[in-house]
C-alpha cells in the first residue's frame, strides 16, 4: 500500500505538469525544454547518487541508460504531441500504458493475461475513439501521445525486471543523464539552443525537473522493488484523472459529452482489466 500512495502521489504532480509545460513549449523550444529539465533532475540526484554509481557496473549502467533513453523517447513524443492537442485529451490518451503494459509484458515475458485485459483494451480502444472524434484534439497530436504512451509501457516492463537488481538512486540517475545527453544532442541538432527566461518556463522547468522527474522516477524505481508493473501502470492511471481535472480547472478544457464519455469508458477499460487495482484506487479516491 506505501508503494501505490507514492505512485499515486506521484501521478498528481504529472497531472499538473501537462498544463505547465503546455503552456511552456508554446514559447520556448521543445527539445530545449526537455534538455534542461533532464539537466535539472541530473543536479538534483547528483550529489547522493555520486558515490552510488560504481555499484551499477557495466550492466546496471547500460540498463538505466537504455531505460532512460526510452523515457526520452516517451517525453519527446508527448510533449510534440501536447503542442498540438489538448491537455484532458493528451493525459487520457497517455493513460492507455495501463493497457499496453500487460499486453508487453505478455509478448516480451511471457507474463500470462486474462481475459478480462483483453475486453479491458477493446473498451480502451473504444473510449479513445470517442475521445479522438469530438474535433477536441488534433489526430497527428493524439497519435503522438500514443505511441509516447507505447514507450512509457516499455520503461514499465523492463524497470520491473531491473529495479530490484540496483540502488534506486543510482540507476535513477543512470536514466536521467541518458535522457539528457539524448535531448542535448537533440537540441543541438535542431538548433534549438536557448537559454530559459521568464516564470512560465522556468516554473514548468523547475517543477518537472525536481519533482515530475528526480523525484518521480525515483519513487517509481523505489516502488517497482515493491510491486509489479501492472499495479504501476494501474496506480498511473491517476494520472489521466488529474490531467483532465487540471485540465478543466487551469486550461479551460472543453470536451463535452462525448469527449467526456470516451474518458469514462477509457477508465472504464483500466479498471476492468485489473479488477482488484481498480477497487484500490477507488477505496483511495473515497478516502
Amino acid at each position: 500500500m506505501p508503494a501505490l500512495l507514492a505512485l499515486v502521489a506521484v501521478t498528481a504532480v504529472w497531472g499538473l505538469t501537462f498544463v505547465q509545460v503546455k503552456d511552456a513549449v508554446a514559447i520556448y523550444p521543445l527539445f530545449a525544454f526537455l534538455a534542461v529539465r533532464f539537466a535539472i533532475a541530473s543536479l538534483v540526484l547528483a550529489v547522493p547518487a555520486a558515490p552510488r554509481l560504481r555499484s551499477l557496473g557495466r550492466s546496471g549502467t547500460v540498463a538505466g541508460a537504455a531505460l532512460g533513453l526510452l523515457l526520452a523517447s516517451g517525453y519527446a513524443l508527448q510533449t510534440a504531441g501536447l503542442e498540438r492537442t489538448t491537455v484532458s485529451s493528451a493525459g487520457f490518451i497517455t493513460g492507455l500504458y495501463v493497457v499496453f503494459t500487460p499486453l508487453l509484458a505478455l509478448l516480451l515475458f511471457r507474463t500470462r493475461v486474462a481475459a478480462v485485459v483483453w475486453l479491458g483494451v477493446g473498451l480502451a480502444l473504444v473510449g479513445l475513439g470517442l475521445l479522438s472524434g469530438v474535433g477536441a484534439g488534433d489526430p497527428v497530436g493524439d497519435a503522438l501521445v500514443l505511441a509516447g504512451s507505447a514507450a512509457y509501457s516499455l520503461q514499465i516492463v523492463l524497470l520491473e525486471r531491473y529495479a530490484p537488481r540496483y540502488d534506486a538512486i543510482a540507476f535513477t540517475q543512470a536514466e536521467m543523464l541518458a535522457a539528457f545527453g539524448g535531448f542535448a544532442l537533440v537540441a543541438v541538432a535542431a538548433g534549438q539552443i536557448e537559454v530559459p527566461s521568464g516564470w512560465t518556463v522556468w516554473g514548468a522547468l523547475l517543477v518537472t525537473g525536481i519533482f515530475a522527474s528526480a523525484l518521480g522516477f525515483l519513487v517509481q524505481t523505489w516502488a517497482q522493488r515493491r510491486t509489479s508493473a501492472t499495479r504501476t501502470a494501474l496506480a498511473f492511471a491517476m494520472e489521466p484523472v488529474f490531467a483532465g481535472v487540471f485540465g478543466f480547472w487551469l486550461a479551460g478544457d472543453r470536451l463535452g459529452a462525448i469527449g467526456w464519455a470516451g474518458c469514462a469508458v477509457i477508465m472504464a477499460g483500466i479498471v476492468v482489466a485489473e479488477p482488484e487495482a481498480g477497487r484500490t484506487l477507488r477505496r483511495l479516491v473515497v478516502r
